[in-house]
């Protein structure tokens, strides 16, 4: 885990170590300066007014060189830190990019977000204390430790029985906290997907007055949230009384032996030697500094606890091998629309027990039209998914172009093929933003040759700016069907070879539908064009009509063909036809 995170400090790996070791410079002047303080206060004080000057400038250059080390480190680490917390929501975004749809489908939108947000800000937060405050707790502790023994090594044995009862307590509580916590950060998962979808779904949320149903949900969530992150606390609060009782009753057993050893002294080699009031001044400033260690290790615990979940959730978004990737020397030039489904079963899940699709043989030459209709979940969206590798066939083989997907390079299969899918997505942005995602070079002539074809010039020229509109987030100003139609024609712009339109016509009329299809089969005859529908009037005038049933095709062949031999088919287009009869009677 940790040699995976550690990949994303990169080019702050100079500032990573630079803080350190600033650290250890500021700790080694804070510990060096009461020993020369009690020096001053033995045989200065009262004695050599020189000494006192000497040394006491002595110690302002050492406060003065600690404080510029500290403020270094402090400098270094901020931006290691926040380096760090950029390159690792660059390296999780890039990884995301890699990812199939399978691969998705292992994380909920919800719990992505959750972990590039708040699981890298609580990493963030861990690495900034490892850099500093890691380093410096220890250090101060060992060095403090080492001068207190140096002046008095019976009295520094009281350290050697707190701090390993320190270190095993909270080390206790460490693993007893950390299931909790996993709880915790799966439920912030939970929260951000309640008001994801409420925001998505908010006019459907109001035009069927779930507002109340909505609030109790997520009061539900919110809820269990806050009770995952009581229990979390709960083990976490017998930090702070565990740090207090182990500094308090080393302040007692230093009180109480070292007022001993001044009154009384004490045995060293046969010798009774006494404790100088300059050294029982530094012996407390080295406890005080040695308890802080231990206060600000406790602290660290604290934080490093909650970040251990948060960065085994950050690894688990890095680890992640594509199921979809290049092959090893793949091909990049596609020579034609050809289509070929030879014996291709398919499942979402590998281990599921049934397939989503079975058998499925079709040969498809380039330029045809090919119309799929079908109910919903008999398999339409799945077959077409595979032809741009969207998902890997389980059995059988996808070619296009005579060749099997998997051997091509992604990148060029994909902008070789075209896929509008049902679920229309815009981006914030203008118009024009939107239709060169096809292509980023595209000129304001193929602009208006693509949104001619897809019957979206005319519409587009009524906004004020026309190519220059502003959408807003996710398109919220214009129609579905308006939608479909941009959708259509950013697709038109890559020069497809084949183009998919996943059922993208339903929010339009009729005759705006027949119009697209017209306009598509005058300026694209190359081109492979594949319709599903669950109109009948959209894939009729195809050169092929694959008809599906659950997960399989049950009948190809033409329009007039299939009205013959194949009853599905001819019973939906009876029920489409007697519908359509019966609103142009109610409209007479």
């Amino acid at each position: 885990m940790i040699r995976t995170l550690a990949r994303s400090i990169r080019e702050y790996k100079k500032y990573a170590i630079l803080a350190p070791i600033f650290v250890i410079l500021e700790v080694i002047f804070e510990v060096l300066i009461p020993f020369v303080m009690s020096i001053m206060l033995d045989e200065g004080i009262g004695k050599d007014n020189a000494l006192v000057i000497k040394i006491g400038s002595l110690m302002l250059v050492m406060a003065v060189i600690s404080l510029i080390c500290g403020i270094l480190s402090g400098k270094f680490a901020s931006i290691a830190s926040a380096g760090f917390a950029k390159n690792l929501r660059h390296d999780m975004y890039e990884k995301i990019q890699t990812y199939s749809f399978a691969n998705i489908d292992e994380f909920s939108t919800a719990s992505l977000v959750t972990r590039m947000t708040t699981d890298v800000t609580n990493v963030q937060l861990s690495f900034q204390m490892i850099i500093r405050i890691v380093v410096r707790a220890p250090f101060m502790l060992v060095f403090a430790f080492i001068m207190a023994m140096i002046i008095n090594w019976q009295i520094g044995l009281i350290f050697l029985v707190a701090i390993p009862f320190l270190g095993v307590t909270l080390i206790a509580l460490m693993s007893r906290s950390f299931k909790p916590f996993s709880k915790l950060f799966k439920q912030y998962d939970v929260i951000n997907r309640d008001v994801e979808e409420n925001l998505i779904g908010i006019r459907t949320v109001k035009s069927f007055v779930k507002e109340e149903d909505e609030f109790k949900k997520f009061s539900k969530d919110s809820g269990i949230l806050t009770n995952f992150a009581c229990k979390a606390e709960q083990v976490l609060a017998w930090n702070m009384p565990i740090v207090q009782f182990t500094v308090y009753a080393c302040l007692l057993a230093l009180a109480w032996l070292g007022a001993s050893n001044i009154v009384k002294g004490f045995e060293s080699n046969g010798q009774t030697l006494y404790m100088t009031t300059g050294e029982l001044t530094s012996y407390f400033s080295y406890v005080m500094q040695i308890l802080m260690s231990l206060m600000m290790i406790s602290n660290i615990f604290v934080m490093i606890t909650m970040s251990l979940t948060s960065a085994r959730r950050i690894v688990e978004v890095l680890k992640v091998i594509p199921d979809i990737k290049n092959p090893e020397n793949p091909k990049f030039e596609v020579k034609n629309g050809d289509i070929d489904f030879d014996e291709v079963n398919f499942k979402y899940n590998p281990n599921a027990q049934i397939y989503n699709l079975t058998d499925c043989n079709v040969h498809i030459k380039s330029g045809q039209v090919v119309g799929i209709i079908g109910g919903t979940g008999s398999g339409k969206s799945s077959f077409v998914q595979l032809i741009p590798r969207l998902y890997d066939t389980t059995l059988g083989s996808v070619k296009v172009g005579g060749e099997d997907v998997r051997k091509y390079d992604i990148e060029t299969l994909r902008n070789s093929v075209a896929y509008v899918l049902q679920k229309n997505i815009l981006f914030t942005g203008t118009i024009k933003d939107n239709l060169k995602w096809g292509n980023e070079n595209a000129t304001d002539e193929d602009l208006i040759r693509v949104t001619k074809q897809a019957s979206a010039y005319d519409f587009i020229m009524d906004f004020p700016g026309g190519f220059d509109y502003d959408l807003g987030q996710g398109g919220v100003n214009v129609s579905g069907g308006q939608k479909q139609r941009l959708c259509i024609a950013r697709a038109l712009l890559k020069n497809p070879k084949i183009l998919i339109l996943d059922d993208s016509t339903s929010a339009v009329d009729t005759k705006t539908d027949a119009n697209i299809r017209q306009s598509l089969k005058e300026t694209a005859p190359e081109v492979t064009k594949i319709i599903i529908s669950q109109r009948v009037s959209s894939v009729e005038d195809s050169d092929l009509i694959l008809v599906f049933d659950d997960g399989k095709i049950i009948a190809s062949g033409k329009h007039e063909e299939l009205l013959k031999t194949c009853p599905i088919y001819n019973e939906i287009n009876e029920l489409q036809t007697k519908g359509s009869g019966e609103e142009v009677g109610s409209n007479e």
